[in-house]
């Protein structure tokens, strides 16, 4: 569905705006799935930047719909247009500047706390459709949506996704000259939250559901005691299987393929060089006669060995586990858990969530600080990384150099 050039504009179609591209805007709350929908309608083509005289992000991409180019803007996640926030005062300023459409995400587990946006979406009379994301996770918790009704009450098309495996997206971009102007008016507070109470009476059944052994553990997840314990827990439980999995990997996949292919090579390519300047620096410093892919230190021997075969496995196992922990959904509470240590270093909570990066790689780390809201966070978060982090590199040397001397 991405587009990487575009040449619709240029082919003689009828553009939607004066320079032939079509602005859609990808609005929601916070944590509903607008970034796995961006990355799926634009694939890798997307370009990051600061909204102009703020230190607030967005993305943009590039998305074909119909034969024409339509520019895709990921609006800064917010509760509401009535600013409590810079991230929410850039979300009212971009829909401010006007849109072609709208694509408003809306998370089906918490409809009430979505609809406060969603009804101020609506009343900008923008042509709109209606992704209800995480459906499945609805269904899981007794929430039944009468989604026909749900229409009706808003007065724009709705679409059932899960974004995460990609499900009912499509719909969406081929339903997308579907979108309607909405009926619904700007309200005061008091007239939205009456909408909305009536709206959830419409459509809106919760079954009973027995607490279930998950449901106990998301509790003690949060609780300001046992949450730090269980935060710790996990940690430990996460590198533990991370240096066991890199292990794994090294001892089972990359060390044979390294042993069994690629030092054959090296070594006919020794022979092939024979002494001399240009094999000292591929092939590197031979140990009785033999290449020592640890040792040799040349470009293709120990170059590629501790990058390939030392460093890449942890890289996989890390980003492995911490992939889990995020779909799992813990990643949120392990910044509330975190909040109250990371304020003594004058950060948010979800400073965490970079400095877990940085465990992996200290850029993407580094690159992770555009969620904190302040530039003054940012500078701190990405200083204590920098300095604080060990990377995965780092902890390999710090393994294989210390590591004789034992845990004391």
């Amino acid at each position: 569905m991405g587009c990487k050039d575009c040449g619709a504009c240029s082919a003689g179609e009828t553009p939607i705006r004066e320079d032939g591209r079509m602005r859609i805007l990808l609005m929601g709350n916070p944590n509903v799935g607008k970034s796995v929908f961006f990355s799926r309608l634009t694939g890798v083509h997307a370009l990051s930047s600061n909204y102009p005289g703020t230190t607030v992000g967005f993305t943009q991409g590039v998305i074909r719909h119909k034969g024409l180019c339509a520019d895709l803007i990921d609006v800064p996640g917010a509760y509401t247009l009535d600013p409590t926030n810079e991230a929410e005062e850039i979300a009212r300023r971009i829909i401010n500047e006007g849109a072609d459409r709208v694509i408003l995400v809306i998370d089906a587990t918490a409809l009430e706390r979505n609809l406060v946006m969603a009804l101020q979406v609506l009343a900008y009379h923008i042509p709109t459709i209606i992704a209800l994301n995480m459906t499945d996770e609805a269904r899981h918790k007794g929430i039944l949506l009468d989604v026909e009704r749900l229409e009706k009450e808003l007065g724009v098309p709705i679409y059932k996704t899960v974004a995460t495996t990609g499900s009912g997206i499509s719909d969406i971009v081929d339903n997308m000259d579907k979108a309607r102007v909405s009926g619904i008016t700007a309200m005061t507070k008091e007239e939205r939250w009456q909408k909305i109470g009536h709206i959830i009476a419409e459509v809106q059944t919760v079954t009973h559901r027995h607490h279930t052994l998950l449901d106990r553990a998301e509790d003690i997840s949060a609780h300001p005691l046992f949450g730090g314990l269980a935060g710790i827990v996990v940690l430990a439980l996460s590198f533990t299987l991370i240096r066991f999995l890199g292990e794994g990997l090294v001892d089972h996949i990359f060390d044979p393929i390294f042993e069994n292919l690629w030092l054959p090579l090296l070594n006919k390519l020794s022979a092939f060089l024979g002494e001399g300047y240009l094999r000292s620096l591929l092939i590197g410093r031979l140990f009785d006669g033999a290449i020592d892919l640890e040792q040799s230190m040349g470009v293709l021997s120990t170059g590629f060995y501790v990058e390939f075969g030392m460093v890449l496995p942890y890289i996989i196992a890390f980003y492995a586990a911490l992939s889990f922990l995020e779909d799992l959904g813990y990643l949120p509470r392990l910044a509330v858990v975190f909040d109250a240590l990371l304020h003594r270093f004058g950060i948010h909570g979800y400073a965490i969530i970079p400095t877990l990066l940085g465990f992996g790689c200290n850029v993407p780390g580094i690159l992770a600080t555009r969620v904190l809201e302040s530039k003054r966070e940012r500078f701190i978060a990405a200083t204590l990384i920098s300095v604080g982090v060990p990377c995965v590199s780092i902890q390999a040397m710090l393994a294989s150099t210390l590591g004789p001397f034992g845990v004391k």
